[in-house]
């Protein structure tokens, strides 16, 4: 083939010229780079290559990391990860091999995503976000996406959305708006965690989180300041009491003294506030997880004391009744999780009452049949979204409309084991979920996802809205 042969063939001589004439236009002085861009954005992307690893989350456990190329580029996502139940949830597919990492290796969803994923969505335009992932979906053929694995289709789906973004040369969270359908970029109100207990610490308390929502500041920026400086003035008055070892933390990054009531450690995070001079801009949020320690229909709040006497059991109205008393006697205005999983009746009873907002995790696991269910039933007011747990953007994108339809308030969450990808931030303004869980202002897998927000709120500049005090009816 000859040179104007080749030319003509790829029309390159009018191409080239529809450049030239655009750079005249703009009058740029880098006519070589101006031309170079123009040209590039007259090309349709597609998925050129899919490639992933298996690299370790904050806890040193593996997890699947993607690169998605196109000609704008590479694209890099990582699926955070849980202690999963399985049962309603998106499996995250392991190994099993206990003499490599204890049996939690991924490299077979690695495989996965390298010969299977890969082979499907290469080709595909990656703003076609719903197409991407339900090209996944149909590859699997699982309710629970335990052929492929949960954690291989979610790190290929966030790394195709930031290439879709990237493709409409527009910012993340901007690009899940538009895929959601919604126009408002709103500012989430931070839940920041500052006691572990339960699971994620090895202290002596029941409960898994104790967390505070700076609901009176006027900018994300100033909530982030409250939430540190509630951090370290907390971290004070542990060492105060407890000493220095008081201070260890949990898995995401909260103090784990070792306390053993609710009380106990509540008037630590009111004594923590009161030193910051935030009275009243500064509410409280629990995580009580109480399936943990459910056993039958009692709940066992010494389930972690080596001395328990086996006399400190609650039914469920005792609960009711103890949680009624805590949102008196302190500013909680949201408990996650209050009853077991399977307490449908509790849950429904407690959220009837209307004394806080009632956030379902282990309730609904954000499985959308889960979630209609209590949406059915007002078994609570809150959805916990958690992408791993689910599985897709774009079915994550589904049920937060679910619940905004209903609604609820929708809190988008972190998972204890976390990487440096900072997905979550964009999502929740994205989709103006208006609350955000990502653990304690320290460690930088937790700060990734804070300081991302922090960016968000100065490129939207005047544009930028933080929820505060409308922090449910976002």
């Amino acid at each position: 083939m000859s040179v104007q042969e080749y030319l003509d063939k790829h029309m390159l001589s009018r191409k080239i010229e529809d450049a030239v004439n655009a750079a005249v236009r703009a009058k740029t002085p880098d006519p070589v780079l101006f031309i170079s861009n123009h040209m590039r954005k007259a090309v349709p992307s597609v998925i050129t290559k899919v490639k992933a690893r298996q690299i370790l989350d904050c806890r040193g456990i593996p997890t699947v990391e993607v690169d998605l190329y196109t000609n704008k580029g590479m694209f890099r996502a990582s699926a955070p990860s849980g202690a999963p139940s399985g049962l309603y949830e998106a499996i995250e597919l392991r190994d099993g091999d206990k003499g490599t990492y204890l049996g939690n290796g991924v490299t077979r969803a690695v495989r996965n995503v390298n010969e299977k994923i890969s082979e499907a969505i290469v080709g595909m335009d990656p703003t076609l976000q719903n197409q991407i992932d339900q090209a996944m979906i149909d590859l699997d053929k699982t309710e629970k996406k335990g052929e492929l694995g949960g954690n291989a289709i979610l790190a290929v789906s966030m790394a195709a959305c930031k290439a879709g973004a990237a493709e409409k040369e527009v910012p993340l969270y901007k690009h899940i708006a538009d895929l959601s359908g919604r126009g408002n970029h709103v500012l989430p109100v931070p839940t920041f965690t500052l006691i572990n207990g339960g699971k994620h610490a090895g202290n002596n308390l029941a409960i898994r989180d104790i967390m505070i929502l700076p609901i009176g500041a006027k900018r994300f920026e100033e909530a982030m300041q409250m939430g540190s400086e509630t951090y370290h003035h907390l971290k004070a008055v542990i060492t105060e009491k407890y000493g220095a070892q008081g201070c260890n933390v949990g898995e995401d990054g909260g103090f784990s003294p070792n306390v053993s009531s609710f009380r106990e450690g509540l008037d630590l995070v009111k004594e923590a506030i009161n030193r910051t001079g935030y009275n009243g801009k500064i509410k409280i949020a629990i995580d009580v997880a109480a399936t943990d320690f459910c056993i039958g229909t009692k709940y066992d709040l010494d389930y972690k004391s080596p001395n328990r006497s086996g006399q400190n059991f609650k039914s469920g109205e005792d609960m009711v009744e103890m949680y009624k008393e805590l949102c008196k006697e302190y500013p909680i205005v949201s408990i996650e999780d209050p009853f077991d999983m399977e307490d449908w009746e509790q849950a429904k009873y407690f959220t009837g009452l209307g004394i806080c907002q009632v956030v379902g995790d282990g309730l609904l696991m954000s499985n959308s049949k889960r979630i209609e269910r209590a949406i059915h039933e007002r078994a609570c007011n809150a959805l916990l979204l958690k992408v791993n747990q689910i599985g897709t953007v774009t079915e994550a994108i589904e049920v937060v409309k679910m619940a905004k339809d209903a609604e609820w308030g929708v809190v988008i969450s972190q998972r204890s084991g976390e990487t440096d990808d900072s997905f979550i931030a964009d999502l929740a303004v994205g989709l103006a979920t208006g609350q955000i869980k990502a653990g304690a202002p320290s460690r930088g897998e937790r700060l990734a996802k804070y300081n991302q927000l922090i960016r968000i709120e100065e490129e939207l500049g005047d544009q930028s809205s933080y929820v505060g005090d409308d922090w449910k009816q976002s």
